[in-house]
């Protein structure tokens, strides 16, 4: 119940992913089109659809920078990891959101590794300009293969020695020549002695027979550019091989594809020295920054029940282990700042007096990072606001239908009292909470310190992570301190937040040790499901109960597994009332659990179900302190107590 998941804009990370095998056929795609991983590589088979949005599991801040950069876009994701890390969160799922459109190839990075046969074509694994400044290299590496005997056309070496279909050899044939072939087959042959051989056939003839072998693999040394390297080695150069090119960058490179021109391509050293090979630069792209809209935040065709790979915060739907979700990119209250000069202008005084003119502007202090213009709403202008209020309420919708996880969305920012009550009457569910209002927040970001005003949800869900993981799911997320917060841009009055708190908004407060998370509610209008820990606590009792029953499928319906499953429920209810999951003073006021004849009954039975009750009463987290002052008539003053 501590897992997050953040939905957003990043520079690089996985995107338009090509579907497996088995994502394929729960897609309800054409089976005849599916070709095993054997056969064909998949991750460049044109035919095969791909998918726009992927929920990737990180384990902290130097994994999401590894798969999706750092602070170098524009969005506001990056940042809001870091807050979730920095809260004291521990796992999160991040969807990287790419414009959906067909020209997704154009915005990714191409490049060729030449002196090859063939020039081996490579492309980023995902699009972005990160792609342009990769680079790849490719060395050689040797073994010698003892030869039994030898032709022009194939040579016998030892059964358990004999190698692959695929596998390149480096031939010495009389003269001191050198000559590449690549193993189209190995036959086993069985000699007049007794013993057995492997014969290896070669895919063209050596003009002599051999007089030594040596086996060719290649190693292939990825760099971005950024401090991210990778090395494959032990590979193949044959396209009949299983450890070919192409098909351990498939399945284990972080930076590359192979293209598909290549991928089951046999691929030789011109040079049978075998020299270093290098790609050279790769293609220089753009981002697609500027083509975000915030539809592209969501799955347009995506219904409940749908259990395939889906798009934008839609691809959480099928991910079991996030409890809570934030979108910090939804939208863009303002533009960025504009960037200062490095010098001050430069000085236009003379000896004589003259025209005044204006200086021309010197070099930026940094690149500007690139707008996200399709994603620019102002909260100020109401029909700006109207279009957050709807996506919002998209995702308020969205988690009201799948239940299995909270959105934790943001104020805009901007609004005055009456504007943020006015927002708050537009949600009625327990599975959403509000946060108000946004932080400013002290970043290293690579170019030294800097303030940058984050979503209050990022912080929040990093509360509610560290919460869950020191005290459990029954203690409500808040009163918490929220880490590298340096100011707010609302400061909220007591007279205010006594307004906003029973309203259902989580305020963060300035107060003397740092920025409070003052409150942990829904935006539910029932007042069962205000508290956020009880809708939680609920989450967490439906999911453990959803996985941990699946034993009693295809079992009798009888009497004694009735009486099995009272026992294994009450047993679990009972330690969630001793963790003080439950209020009541016994277990009978905090928890029943019916599975008898009273609620399966013979109609049922014959339906071929059983239905167990439970019931509990959630204990929520005290409020409030309330005490009274009496001031007697004498001039006593009584303190009467503490409810």
């Amino acid at each position: 119940m501590d897992v997050c998941a953040f939905v957003g804009v990043a520079p690089r990370g996985p995107a338009w992913v090509p579907y497996t095998d088995e994502e394929w056929l729960e897609a309800g795609l054409d089976p005849a089109r599916l070709r095993g991983a054997l056969a064909t590589t998949s991750c460049v088979d044109p035919t095969r659809p791909r998918r726009r949005s992927v929920a990737v599991p990180i384990g902290g801040w130097d994994e999401y920078t590894r798969l999706f950069g750092s602070f170098e876009g524009p969005g506001q994701l990056p940042y809001a990891i870091a807050a979730f890390f920095d809260q004291g969160g521990r796992r999160a799922y991040v969807v990287r959101v790419v414009h959906d459109d067909a020209k997704s190839d154009t915005r990714t990075a191409t490049g060729a590794i030449v002196g090859l046969t063939t020039p081996y074509a490579l492309r980023a694994r995902n699009e972005g300009s990160w792609g342009s400044r990769l680079h790849a290299r490719m060395t050689f590496a040797v073994r010698p293969l003892t030869l039994a005997d030898a032709g022009p056309t194939f040579v016998d070496v030892a059964v358990a020695a004999a190698p692959l279909p695929g596998t390149l050899l480096r031939l010495l044939i009389p003269g001191g020549a050198r000559v590449l072939r690549f193993v189209t087959s190995v036959d086993e042959l069985r000699l007049p002695t007794g013993g057995r051989r492997a014969r290896v056939w070669l895919d063209v003839t050596a003009g002599a027979p051999a007089t030594g072998a040596e086996v060719v693999e290649a190693a292939l040394e990825l760099d971005d550019g950024a401090g991210r390297v990778e090395r494959h080695e032990g590979l193949a150069l044959g396209g009949a091989h299983p450890r070919r090119i192409a098909a351990v960058l498939c399945d284990a490179s972080k930076l590359v594809y192979p293209d598909a021109s290549v991928a089951e391509a046999d691929v030789a050293p011109l040079d049978p020295s075998l020299p270093e090979l290098a790609s050279g630069d790769f293609a220089s792209v753009e981002d697609g920054y500027a083509d975000l809209v915030p539809d592209d935040f969501f799955d347009a065709e995506w219904v409940l029940g749908d259990e395939g790979p889906a798009a934008g915060v839609h691809a959480l739907v099928t991910v079991r282990d996030v409890s809570t979700v934030v979108v910090p990119d939804l939208y863009q209250p303002s533009p960025l700042p504009q960037l200062d000069g490095i010098l001050d202008p430069p000085s236009l005084a003379g000896p004589r007096f003259e025209i005044c003119a204006e200086p021309e502007s010197g070099p930026l202090q940094v690149a500007p990072v690139p707008e996200l213009e399709g994603l620019l709403l102002d909260p100020r202008d109401p029909a700006e606001l109207g279009r957050i209020v709807k996506y919002q309420q998209q995702l308020a919708d969205l988690v009201e239908s799948v239940r299995s996880f909270v959105v934790l969305l943001d104020v805009p920012p901007g609004l005055d009292q009456r504007q943020i009550l006015t927002w708050r009457a537009q949600f009625a569910t327990s599975y959403a909470a509000a946060y108000h209002p946004w932080l400013d927040i002290a970043r290293s970001d690579g170019g030294g310190l800097t303030r940058r005003r984050l979503n209050p949800s990022a912080a929040a869900a990093g509360i509610i992570a560290h919460r869950e993981l020191v005290h459990g799911v029954p203690y409500g997320p808040s009163n918490e301190i929220a880490a590298r917060a340096v100011d707010v841009s609302d400061p909220v009055s007591p007279a205010r937040h006594d307004v906003l708190h029973p309203a259902g908004i989580n305020v963060f407060l300035r107060e003397r040790d740092g920025i409070v998370l003052t409150a942990a509610r829904t935006l539910s209008v029932d007042p069962s499901y205000r508290q956020l820990s009880v809708r939680r606590l609920m989450m967490m009792l439906i999911r453990t109960l959803e996985r941990e029953l699946q034993w009693v499928v295809f079992e009798p319906n009888n009497d004694s597994l009735r009486a099995d499953l009272r026992h294994m429920l009450r047993t679990y209810l009972r330690r969630l009332y001793r963790a003080n999951a439950f209020a009541g003073a016994t277990e009978d006021e905090a928890f029943f659990v019916r599975c008898d004849d009273t609620v399966n009954t013979q109609l049922t039975m014959d339906a071929g179900q059983l239905v167990a009750e439970i019931g509990v009463a959630p204990a929520e987290p005290l409020e409030f302190l309330v005490v009274r002052l009496t001031q007697d008539g004498d001039g006593t003053l009584i303190v009467e107590g503490a409810q």
